[in-house]
Formats: C-alpha cells, sequence, structure tokens
C-alpha cells in the first residue's frame, strides 16, 4: 500500500493488486476523512429516523435477521487520478490506486426503510458515521454525512454492508456498518453508519454542499460529484518496465457507474491505430471487466501505450481528464511508457 497520509489514515493500493477480480483485503484502498471510531459490534445500534412514520433502533442481530444479500462492487474514489491533473488540485493526493472491487454483503436499505415506513414527501435519505472531525476551513468539529436520493436508497442493489468479501468489515473500512452505493463515487459509501434520517428538504451538510462538487471556475453552477465516469487502467505490464521483443499480453481493468464497460481499446504510439482488447466476463454489473490486448512488440525502444473504454451508454474516456478545483473524477484515458528489448 502507498501511504497518502498518515492520519487521518488514507493509502492506495499498487496496481499490482488489482490484476485479481477481487482485490485483497489488505490491498484494498483505505478513504478517511478524519480518524476512525473504535465502535464494538455489539454495543451498535443504528438509528433510522426523521420523516417515518417508524423510528427504528437496529443492533447487528436485528440487521441480520432481515436477510441480506452479497454481491461484487468496484468502488472507486472521487478523488483517484488527482496528481493526473495540471495544475494539481486541492486534496489528497491520489495516482491510481484509490480503486477496488469487493464482494460485499449486508442488507438492502430499502427493506429497512420500508420497516421504518418513509412517508410521502420524502427526497433524501441522509447517511451519518460515527466519525468527527474538523476540516481544514471549518470552525467546528462535524461528523461525516452524505445523504443520496430516495430512488437511489430504494435500490435493491444499495446496501448497508456488513462483511467485505465475506470478513466482517476492519475498522479502517467502517465496521461495523458502512453504506455500499453501486455506481456512485465512493464519498457516498459512508463509514461506521450509526444514524439513517429521511428527508423532504435536500440535506446542506459540509460534505454535500462545501465538499464532492465539480467546480470549474467557469462561473456556471455546480455539478454535484454522483455517478463513476468510465475508466479503465492498465495492470500489466507497468508504467517503465521492459518487456522481452515478441508478443506481450498487455492486462488492465475497466469499470463505469452507468452500466457495463463493452469496448477497451489500446493506442500504441500516438500515431498509431487503436486497436480493441478482449474483455472478459464480469462478477456482477456493478464489478469492473478484466481484459486483454495481446501487442506485438517487434520494434525495440520505448513506446507508449493508452487504454479506452467505452460503456454500454457510449460515454468513452477522455485523453484529457476534466480539471476542476478539487479534482474529482479524473477518468483520463491511462498511458504508460514500456521498453522493448
Amino acid at each position: 500500500m502507498r501511504i497518502v497520509t498518515a492520519e487521518p489514515l488514507n493509502a492506495e493500493s499498487p496496481l499490482e493488486a488489482l490484476r485479481e477480480d477481487i482485490t485483497p483485503l489488505s490491498e484494498f484502498f483505505v478513504r478517511s476523512h478524519f480518524s476512525p471510531p473504535n465502535i464494538a459490534r455489539r454495543d451498535h445500534v443504528l438509528s433510522v429516523g426523521g420523516a417515518v412514520h417508524h423510528e427504528l433502533r437496529l443492533n447487528m442481530d436485528d440487521l441480520e435477521a432481515m436477510g441480506t444479500r452479497r454481491f461484487a462492487a468496484t468502488l472507486e474514489c472521487a478523488g483517484n487520478g488527482r496528481t493526473g491533473l495540471s495544475p494539481l488540485p486541492a486534496g489528497e493526493p491520489w495516482q491510481l490506486g484509490a480503486v477496488g472491487t469487493a464482494h460485499w454483503t449486508g442488507v438492502p436499505l430499502h427493506a429497512i426503510l420500508e420497516s421504518a415506513r418513509v412517508r410521502s414527501g420524502v427526497i433524501e435519505i441522509l447517511a451519518v458515521g460515527a466519525d468527527r472531525g474538523r476540516p481544514p476551513d471549518a470552525t467546528e468539529e462535524i461528523l461525516f454525512a452524505r445523504s443520496i436520493p430516495i430512488a437511489k436508497a430504494m435500490d435493491p442493489d444499495t446496501l448497508l454492508a456488513l462483511r467485505m468479501n465475506d470478513q466482517p468489515l476492519s475498522r479502517e473500512h467502517g465496521a461495523p456498518i458502512r453504506l455500499i452505493v453501486p455506481g456512485w463515487y465512493g464519498m457516498a459509501s459512508v463509514k461506521w453508519v450509526e444514524r439513517l434520517e429521511a428527508l423532504a428538504e435536500p440535506f446542506r451538510g459540509y460534505y454535500q454542499v462545501g465538499r464532492y462538487f465539480y467546480d470549474d471556475r467557469n462561473g456556471k453552477p455546480h455539478t454535484p460529484v454522483s455517478t463513476v465516469g468510465v475508466r479503465s487502467l492498465i495492470v500489466s505490464p507497468l508504467d517503465g518496465e521492459t518487456v522481452r521483443r515478441g508478443r506481450t499480453i498487455v492486462r488492465g481493468k475497466a469499470w463505469s457507474g452507468d452500466g457495463e464497460v463493452v469496448i477497451v481499446h489500446v493506442e500504441v504510439d500516438e500515431a498509431g491505430a487503436s486497436q480493441e482488447a478482449k474483455l472478459f466476463p464480469t462478477l456482477s454489473s456493478h464489478a469492473w471487466r478484466t481484459w486483454e490486448f495481446a501487442w506485438d512488440a517487434t520494434n525495440p525502444g520505448r513506446h507508449l501505450l493508452r487504454s479506452y473504454a467505452t460503456d454500454e451508454k457510449g460515454n468513452r474516456q477522455p485523453s484529457v481528464g476534466r480539471w476542476n478545483r478539487y479534482g474529482y473524477g479524473n477518468n483520463a484515458a491511462h498511458a504508460i511508457a514500456v521498453t522493448v528489448r
């Protein structure tokens, strides 16, 4: 793991760890805004309130008894690839390893909301974490909290996750309960969840309106960060590696929050025509796809390889990432330099 900040802990995966369909727990990236709370699983109680007919207090046994779902989903930090933007925006200097795929097991959020009987007129569901701290430009301590639209909250694949890769959540990954919102950047997947609230008005908390929006400084209204942009990474060979002359298998991962990736093109040297890679089946509709490209590396010297993914809605990776004040959503095509000998 590459430590981005030590306190609070932010660490990204080495690209080698992303070669597997499921990212090992020990190498799954960690994103923290504040120091992680230490919550005893046996004592934890989730409260559900706001605009509901029945307020709830659910312990871990109550949640397990509601029935769980398990599926693979890719989780990506909104700041992944921030160091690829110029000038460098504010925020943690993530390279490309703030992404991973895990098997998540948890209770569908809609089951809890249906038990609480959400009132008509509710537009958002707020998730409040137990982690507390003071953002650099804030005057007081706050809890990390984010809301999602009611339609996303009622999606059958939005989970209150209890396990990750069939193990209880670790402290760093949000134990004992975290939200998993497939298809959205990781800021929506609130960790250490202790409270849910049904809201009839938009939430205006710090991490809803003070961060996680695209500010292009062009005078236009800010757009909230939400759906993961279509993206691909080359995970083998690595940037700077030397390969033997002859056929080389280039491997990577590709994903999108807008649907399944349907094409990955690989460009060899900027003047060369791109070629289509072979796509492998996904583990689920929310997980990345592995791809391979057989490169005839016949010319000695240094070569530039670049991958572009396209999803089923026609979204294609741009050559250059969209600069914005906080460096969110950089899904630029991934380029590596490889030497052939």
